[in-house]
């Protein structure tokens, strides 16, 4: 049977959250910490978030390696853990969880989603395709995403993927994703996302190609579907505030249509993410006001420059897990910054970087916010 979203969750990612996309914590023998793990999400919650991301690329595509066995563990503990915040902070808290692989692998993952009581799927196409490009990233599925090429799959069809999309869709209700080129996706044009905006279980978009000129084709394509129903999310980190401040007004057949970015779902508000919330909040009353200050433009500037740091752009992104991983534990929410990969750490000069957007923009981090209540989330 198909899972379909509540009305209350529905409108929820309709209005707009912030929804980090959760790290995973591990102690210094990289075994998972249910301890640090359960206080992150705790942070989360605690910080207003809307809703968690986990099972995604920030939580490293290495946990469904079979000699880490983490995919189920960590789903588990953050549904667990989430539902009972949902009764700790009296509010709904939407449940995202990540789905990759090729059909089979990926209705497997949506099923298990769904009988964790999960609310949404993320569905990353990353490992359908092969077309002569490198694929920058994490191993997934069984095949190193990182400068190597991904082995053993054709480039797909539109119509394989569509396919691919719909047999998922009929598991769990989807957030698809275009995820950019850098880190293992593939561009998809408007004529993909305007046939995935027909999948009547496709409940939100997350867009984070970091391109604007394909950003557009995904909103034209909700637009042109008629859909008022498709929730969109930026994932652009470099262009955050500028999404969650513009409504897109097309022309149509059927008159002028407008259209805008509800939240966000991103690896940058796994950290820092009190103040993420109070922004966001800001953007959303900006642009339903008409009237957007100059010194959001400021703000959309320093937003940028500190997600360049954490997330290692002057190094192609390699230390982008580690970046926020580095931020964390500065805070005493993570330990250290260890990953499953040991070659994924924070790379030279980066720790610098997060040292001068620090001193840059107070404004930015909630370092006093965590401290008052670090010792109730690990307890």
């Amino acid at each position: 049977m198909t899972q379909t979203l509540s009305p209350a969750i529905h409108n929820l990612l309709l209005d707009g959250i912030a929804i980090p996309a959760c790290p995973l914590a591990l102690t210094l023998q990289r075994r998972f910490d249910p301890r640090r793990q359960r206080a992150l999400l705790r942070y989360y919650t605690h910080a207003g978030a809307g809703g968690v991301a986990v099972a995604v690329h920030t939580t490293q595509f290495e946990i469904r390696d079979p000699k880490h066995g983490l995919l189920r563990p960590v789903l588990k503990l953050t549904a667990e853990e989430l539902q009972n915040a949902q009764q700790r902070h009296g509010r709904p808290i939407v449940r995202i969880g990540g789905i990759v692989g090729q059909t089979e692998q990926a209705i497997q993952e949506a099923q298990g989603l769904s009988d964790l009581q999960y609310h949404v799927g993320l569905l990353s196409l990353a490992g359908h395709r092969l077309d002569g490009h490198r694929l920058n990233g994490h191993r997934l599925n069984g095949h190193r995403l990182n400068g190597h090429r991904l082995n053993g799959h054709d480039q797909r069809s539109h119509d394989e993927l569509i396919a691919h999309c719909r047999r998922v869709a009929e598991v769990i209700p989807l957030m698809g994703f275009y995820l950019q080129s850098a880190v293992g996706g593939c561009e998809l044009p408007y004529s993909f996302w305007r046939r995935f905006a027909e999948i009547e279980n496709v409940v939100a978009i997350k867009i984070a190609p970091f391109n604007r000129y394909q950003a557009l084709e995904v909103v034209r394509a909700v637009i042109d579907s008629g859909r008022k129903d498709i929730a969109l999310y930026t994932g652009n980190d470099d262009n955050i505030i500028c999404d969650l401040l513009t409504e897109f007004v097309l022309p149509t057949p059927a008159g002028e249509k407008r259209i805008a970015f509800s939240g966000g779902l991103l690896g940058h508000w796994a950290c820092w993410t009190q103040a993420a919330v109070a922004l966001l909040e800001r953007c959303k009353q900006f642009r339903r006001s008409g009237a957007i200050p100059a010194e959001m433009m400021t703000m959309a500037a320093q937003v940028t420059d500190c997600n360049a740091a954490l997330f290692d752009a002057a190094n192609g992104f390699r230390g982008c897990i580690a970046g926020i991983h580095e931020v964390l534990r500065r805070q005493g929410l993570l330990e250290g910054t260890w990953c499953l990969n040991p070659h994924e750490t924070v790379s030279p000069g980066q720790a610098d970087e997060i040292d001068r957007v620090y001193r840059s923009y107070p404004h930015m981090h909630d370092d006093a916010f965590v401290a008052e209540h670090l010792d109730e989330w690990l307890r």
